[in-house]
């Protein structure tokens, strides 16, 4: 009688533990919920004073911003760093970088002004009429640039915008709210969400948002959307990659080599359109690939917050797990070692290059680290067949001095983007996005206005 009252009562506090615990969970999960709804609200009350504000208005503003960022680059470089490992000289980088794409927009023609088109009518015109409130779904690898540029041409075009950054740059997203507001936006243009991958699915259903641009993953980007589809709502989508990055006969090889290196190994390996199939033509393999590997061995890892660093560990372990995984499974499908990828830390790995053939698995994948592919073909039209045949298209590096040959690859290749004799990287003054499993829409120039506004045609007597 005693042990059953004493088990009882140790039942009794176990439930009582867990009323509590599950009482807690649920408060928190409604001051969550309402946190964010808040926001929105905010958000949208914004845009109604906001989509009134002349560009040129706006324009002063990401003035504003642009120098902000130019003045405080090593102090946010250092939140960047210290979130997601990266070097801390291109952390810097990538600030600065952010800085030039402000002061491009600050000073970029408005494309988006009223347009007179001649008919029988009095009056035919097209507006662009900013759509509301844009959901921003970011990633981590660049936790300023693909926040920046997705966010200041969206806001410039007259939207508000929400963001749910990555778990890991919830630092970065409060600072850069708090740079909007340093810069003179208004409390409600730019506003960072605390939120989890969860809560995506409810805050793009919640009818004040009107559209959303994810950088991430095929898996998150189709999950997006499907929600935006299904609630009829504007999605852009920004996806992984498997570039091709492809030497020919007649390539400079020494300028060639250091650019795929650096395309390959920049941010630790950690980029959408990072070089990541390097097709050498077969006939000069002897000759380029020792170059490529002297290239390739002088990214040795080293401490992140040391300028002099060019490589560092990667975001996260389970992150590097999934990289020495993948190298495992390329091997037993038959990659041959042309560098072994060798793992010195929870993150850290001396850079790897493996040779693989047709038909390995590793192909059909996006490597996100610092691991290399060589692939070898005997003329163009191989090369050319050995880049398409993946499911991603974000972009594609090309070395030859023969235009005749640059044109055959720029009309053949199936990407958003071609680079001659450079390796890929994005610029503010040029578009940039994808095509097949790569995504949608464009971020960045002028045409990144656009994206989020609607076109509207005003006609009649």
């Amino acid at each position: 009688m005693v042990i059953s009252t004493v088990f009882d009562i140790f039942v009794s506090r176990r439930t009582l533990q867990h009323f509590k615990k599950d009482r807690q969970k649920a408060l928190l999960n409604l001051s969550l919920k309402m946190n964010v709804q808040n926001k929105l609200n905010i958000a949208d009350k914004t845009f109604d004073s906001w989509r009134k504000v002349s560009f040129n208005q706006r324009q002063k503003l990401v003035n504003n911003l642009a120098s902000l960022l130019h003045d405080e680059a090593e102090a946010l470089g250092m939140i960047i760093t210290r979130e997601m490992n990266k070097p801390i000289s291109q952390s810097i980088a990538e600030v600065e970088k952010c800085a030039w794409m402000c002061r491009f927009y600050g000073e970029a023609e408005n494309i988006l002004k009223d347009e007179k088109i001649e008919t029988e009518f009095r009056i035919s015109e097209v507006h662009y009429v900013p759509k509301g409130v844009i959901l921003g779904v970011m990633p981590w690898n660049f936790p300023f640039w693909q926040v920046l540029r997705f966010a200041v041409p969206a806001i410039l075009a007259g939207n508000t915008v929400v963001l749910k950054h990555a778990s890991i740059c919830f630092g970065s997203g409060r600072r850069i709210e708090k740079l909007f507001l340093e810069a003179g936006f208004p409390k409600g243009v730019f506003q960072n969400l605390a939120i989890g991958h969860q809560e995506v699915t409810t805050v793009l259903e919640n009818p004040i948002v009107k559209g959303v641009s994810l950088t991430g993953s095929e898996k998150a980007g189709a999950e997006v959307a499907a929600t935006a589809g299904k609630n009829i709502k504007k999605s852009l989508l920004e996806l992984g990659g498997s570039d091709a990055f492809i030497i020919l006969d007649d390539a400079d090889f020494a300028k060639a080599a250091e650019s795929g290196a650096k395309a390959r190994l920049q941010n630790c390996g950690q980029a959408c359109n990072a070089g990541k199939r390097f097709i050498i033509q077969k006939n000069v393999e002897k000759d380029f690939l020792p170059i490529f590997i002297d290239e390739f061995k002088k990214f040795v890892p080293g401490k992140p917050l040391d300028k002099a660093t060019k490589i560092s560990g990667m975001a996260r372990p389970d992150l590097a797990d999934e990289l020495q995984q993948q190298y495992e499974k390329a091997l037993k499908a038959g990659a041959e070692v042309v560098v072994p990828l060798e793992r010195l830390s929870e993150t850290a790995f001396m850079p790897g290059l493996i040779k693989v053939k047709k038909g390995n698995p590793l192909l059909k994948e996006e490597v996100f680290g610092p691991l290399g592919m060589v692939l070898l073909a005997k003329d163009d039209q191989e090369a050319l067949t050995m880049a398409n045949d993946i499911p991603f298209g974000l972009s594609n590096s090309v070395w030859t001095k023969s235009k005749k040959r640059q044109q055959f690859f720029i009309n053949e290749l199936e990407s958003g983007t071609v680079s001659i004799n450079k390796e890929s990287s994005s610029d503010p003054r040029l578009p940039f996005g994808g095509t097949k499993a790569s995504g949608y829409g464009i971020e960045l120039s002028l045409l990144a206005l656009k994206e989020f506004v609607t076109t509207k045609t005003v006609v009649g007597n």
